[in-house]
């Protein structure tokens, strides 16, 4: 009776687990800015609690913390819009070098692998086509719904319209304190893991504006901020930085010892914040092993494409937490660790 009871629910298991990775999928539209809220809730919640002790009402709680949010998305715009007016207002001499070398490029393309360019138009004008602006719309208005459907969650989270501790008490653990206790778990580490990303990102993103001002690369203003919003893409974030780093610097500079200072400059700043520096401040809690970090990155990235590489490690981070809990999921919470 034990035996079949088993075999019945291992087999519900097999057909549950494709099911809900396919609702997750279809569902992206609201699971993504769902998540992405929780996070930020997160990260407002000693806010919350701070103002709260000071008999501050909730309604202008919320509206301080929305508040803090819009002033960061405002400053993040002006450094878009200075990154821009640098670009357009740098002369076209880069630009004509570009062209040169990456005419060269397709050249060795075409020979090598059989690629065909249209030889009758710029090079760099082949990218950017009259067919492709309906895809540009059509990603922008899905930007703006999803950052719309984000806020929204974000004011529902800090109200406590939805409180992830009953949520959890109800559907996963089913036991108050062992739900008081792991949440806090969660808010403490997810917590810590936002704000040191958060920081190192932060410094990775001078680091690298201020590489590119010294060896006069252009743009710096815009490489920095490139670094910071990529650098949150856990590992492959400092792999894509260096890599288009080095190509338009490739690019720019001559091919003399100078570029290969630059390389070498850009690669310290990656490795000094994100090899060194964020694990110290992680502390060794947070700790999860390498080859779970590349699983779960091809995973959610699979699964929600760019916002999945981004929440990869925090919703990890979660389900250790809530494996741990259980003697029979102990053992993968090890593994992950």
């Amino acid at each position: 009776m034990l035996n079949e009871r088993r075999t019945t629910n291992i087999l519900l298991l097999i057909i549950v687990i494709p099911i809900m990775f396919y609702l997750l999928k279809v569902l992206s539209f609201i699971f993504i800015p769902l998540v992405f809220a929780m996070f930020i809730a997160l990260l407002f919640l000693p806010v919350m609690r701070w103002l709260s002790k000071r008999r501050v009402p909730k309604i202008i709680s919320i509206l301080i913390v929305l508040l803090l949010i819009a002033v960061g998305l405002k400053i993040g715009v002006e450094l878009i819009k200075l990154s821009s007016k640098q670009i357009m207002a740098s002369d076209t001499a880069f630009f004509d070098k570009a062209e040169v070398k990456l005419s060269d490029a397709a050249l060795y393309l075409e020979n090598t692998f059989g690629l065909e360019l249209q030889q009758d138009k710029n090079f760099l004008s082949q990218f950017i086509e009259k067919e492709n602006i309906g895809t540009t719309v059509g990603f922008l208005r899905k930007f703006f719904t999803m950052l719309l459907m984000t806020a929204f969650f974000v004011v529902l989270l800090l109200a406590e319209s939805i409180n992830m501790q009953d949520v959890l008490n109800k559907m996963v653990l089913k036991k108050k304190r062992t739900s008081l206790l792991a949440y806090g778990k969660i808010q403490k580490e997810l917590n810590t893991f936002i704000k040191v990303k958060f920081l190192v990102s932060f410094l990775t993103g001078v680091g690298t504006g201020l590489a590119c001002y010294f060896f006069d690369v252009s743009f710096p203003i815009f490489w920095g901020l490139f670094a910071f919003v990529i650098n949150f893409v856990q590992m492959v974030g400092s792999f894509i930085a260096v890599i288009a780093l080095s190509i338009f610097a490739f690019v720019e500079l001559d091919p003399t010892s100078t570029l290969f200072f630059f390389i070498v400059a850009i690669s310290g700043v990656q490795v000094l914040f994100g090899a060194i520096l964020e694990p110290v401040f992680m502390g060794k809690s947070f700790s999860i092993n390498i080859i779970t970090v590349l699983v779960m990155l091809m995973f959610w990235g699979f699964l929600w494409g760019i916002p999945g590489l981004i929440m990869a490690i925090p919703i990890t981070v979660f389900l250790k937490i809530i494996f741990e809990q259980f003697p029979s999921t102990k053992k993968i919470s090890d593994l992950i660790s």
